[in-house]
């Protein structure tokens, strides 16, 4: 859904811009609470994680494919303010590097990719986990909390474009076309979340920020039947004992790397899901020239003739470095081996 160059007006691309910018300032702060130097690695793995799948667009309907956004992913594994912080990086890498998603339109893209999803998502996810506990309860929060977000940032997308987009369109006809394919969109997005999200349970719970405090108070139960409450066993992220980060750190960074340098070249052709309702909607023309759009990595290699699997590990080593810096100046100080 990375909005091009030309679908806003100078005032709402400014006015996106400074939302974009004040969002990522305040979770700059926020994400001190989130990360410290045992966590702050696995921000920079989420972004890069993100980064490779969004390369494997997914056929939903004749001629239209879909990718993951990512935000509710982000928010789950690393916190909603590292989410935010994460997703920044991703389409600033893109819309720098690979002109996916325009410069002018990158506040647009940061909000409506980057804090609408991480906040849907987030607020789904606390919701669903405030009666569905459990790493079940928190893997089905996290295909709702995807499902959900995907249709929202869509229709955020129609909000500002009937606010300040260049082209008239009728909202209810581009509403209903957004929110409908992006719902089948959201469907893949939600299993891809769960997926991922169970998966990192199975192997290190404490690495799911979602799954934190989500514990189960302890009844002991007397011979006279009386019931006294201890504390808090089997929390739903309890961390394996003895765990090391570096190995699930360099699994994860393999897996990165095979989806973006190999799987990459198995993703659909089609367009994803604004490309195909612009076309349909008749406002697709307004889509303007990128101007890194001569750049060698532009469209994931294309332009430079770059194999698509050569520019996705490129890309991937870039979100890597860049979300982990951040990352890490963001973090607490605190002193944790890796």
């Amino acid at each position: 859904m990375h909005v091009p160059d030309g679908f806003f007006n100078a005032a709402t691309s400014v006015s996106a811009g400074v939302v974009a910018a004040a969002g990522v300032a305040v979770c700059l702060r926020g994400a001190r609470r989130e990360l410290d130097d045992r966590t702050a690695p696995m921000a920079g793995l989420v972004a890069a994680f993100i980064f490779a799948v969004q390369m494997l667009n997914f056929p939903v309907a004749a001629g239209t494919s879909g990718h993951l956004l990512g935000g509710a992913l982000a928010a789950i594994l690393v916190g909603p303010y590292t989410g935010v912080l994460c997703m920044a990086v991703v389409l600033l890498v893109q819309a720098v590097f690979f002109a996916d998603g325009g410069l002018t339109a990158l506040g647009v893209n940061v909000t409506i990719m980057g804090l609408v999803t991480v906040l849907v998502g987030w607020a789904v996810l606390r919701v669903v986990t405030g009666f569905a506990r459990g790493r079940g309860g928190v893997t089905a929060a996290a295909f709702l909390a995807a499902l959900v977000s995907v249709p929202a940032s869509a229709l955020a997308f129609t909000l500002l474009f009937w606010i300040g987009g260049t082209a008239p369109i009728s909202v209810g006809a581009v509403a209903a076309a957004m929110g409908g394919v992006h719902l089948l969109i959201g469907i893949g997005e939600g299993v891809i979340t769960a997926v991922t999200v169970g998966a990192v349970l199975a192997v290190r719970p404490d690495l799911v920020y979602g799954a934190r405090g989500l514990a189960k108070p302890l009844v002991l139960r007397g011979a006279e039947g009386e019931s006294t409450t201890v504390g808090a066993p089997e929390p739903a992220a309890a961390a394996p004992a003895g765990g090391r980060l570096k190995p699930f750190l360099l699994g994860g960074v393999g897996v990165t790397l095979v989806l973006a340098g190999l799987v990459s070249f198995v993703a659909s052709p089609d367009p994803d899901g604004l490309e195909a309702v612009a076309e349909t909607q008749g406002f697709g023309e307004q889509a303007g020239e990128h101007a890194f759009g001569g750049w060698a990595l532009a469209d994931y290699g294309d332009v430079g003739g770059i194999p698509v699997g050569v520019a996705g590990i490129i890309g991937v080593g870039l979100v890597l470095l860049i979300a982990g810096a951040v990352a890490f100046a963001a973090r607490s100080r605190g002193h944790v081996r890796v």
